[in-house]
Formats: C-alpha cells, sequence, structure tokens
C-alpha cells in the first residue's frame, strides 16, 4: 500500500508539469480578412495544439456569388458563421492566380490548417472546406501576402494572429 500512495503522490506531482507542457504547446489564433479570393470577409479565432486539439471560429459574409469549389451556392449577401471542425496536418492549396502552381501549407507554430464548416443564418446544412490561416505568407512567389486562405475561394492578406 505504501508503494502505492508513493507512486500516487508522485503522480500529483507530475500532473502539473505535464499539464504546464500542454498548455505551452498549445496556440492561439485570430484573422480579419476582408477580401478572400476578392468574395469573402471572414473574423474568428481559436487555439490548437500538435496534440490535435483544435477549437475555433467566427462570423463570414459573401461579397461576390461564389460559383465553384465546395461553397459554391453562397452568394453575395449571405452571412452566418463558421466553425473549426478538425485540425489538419497540412494541406495543398492554390489562390487562383492564372499559371499558379500548387503550393502546400503545414499546420505549425505560426499556421493553423482545418476543415471549416460554414452555416449560413437561417440554413442549418454545413458546408465544408479546408482553411488556413498563417503568421507568415504562404505564397511569397505571388504578389501580396497570402495568409489567409479558404478552398474554393481564394487567398488574401488578412489580419491573423498566431501565438
Amino acid at each position: 500500500m505504501k508503494t502505492f500512495s508513493a507512486f500516487l503522490a508522485a503522480g500529483s506531482l507530475l500532473l502539473p508539469m505535464s499539464m504546464a507542457h500542454a498548455q505551452s504547446s498549445a496556440h492561439t489564433f485570430t484573422v480579419h480578412a476582408d477580401a478572400i479570393g476578392s468574395a469573402m470577409v471572414l473574423n474568428g479565432g481559436g487555439r490548437y495544439s500538435a496534440a490535435g486539439f483544435l477549437q475555433g471560429g467566427g462570423g463570414f459574409r459573401v461579397t461576390s456569388d461564389i460559383n465553384g469549389g465546395p461553397l459554391a451556392g453562397l452568394r453575395a449577401g449571405d452571412s452566418g458563421h463558421w466553425q473549426a471542425v478538425e485540425l489538419l496536418p497540412s494541406s495543398g492549396f492554390k489562390c487562383g492566380f492564372p499559371g499558379e502552381a500548387g503550393k502546400t501549407a503545414t499546420t505549425d507554430e505560426d499556421t493553423v490548417v482545418l476543415q471549416a464548416n460554414f452555416l449560413r443564418d437561417g440554413d442549418p446544412t454545413p458546408l465544408s472546406a479546408k482553411v488556413f490561416f498563417s503568421a507568415q505568407d504562404e505564397d511569397p512567389v505571388d504578389g501580396g501576402s497570402q495568409d489567409v486562405w479558404i478552398q474554393g475561394v481564394g487567398c488574401d492578406e488578412g489580419n491573423v494572429n498566431v501565438r
């Protein structure tokens, strides 16, 4: 019984250290982008960790009809909210520039790649798309800074903070 009590006591001393380590590997993000693919405004934030934890969401507004990709059918004037549903290790992406080569964004300490559900106000049916938010330009070859991307919509130079 003494051995078991000593084991529990040692474990209780290590628990705060392991929780502190888990918290130190967690990241938070905020985003404001007002011209994603010249079709969408998006705001929000959340948190994630390399262990796969993800929590996030925000609002969106469509400024031009979206006719292709997973968000096809969203029309200018539509608005609603988005929810982060899955942390992705990486995703290929294209911003939509003529002759653009495909690139890859990877989840790390300054970039979060995720699957998000987009829900229009008054419509419970989610539309799902891959997204990334990055504190750095994920496409330094093409003009501007591509630090926000939505699958099938495009990129934007948004205001992104990842800590």
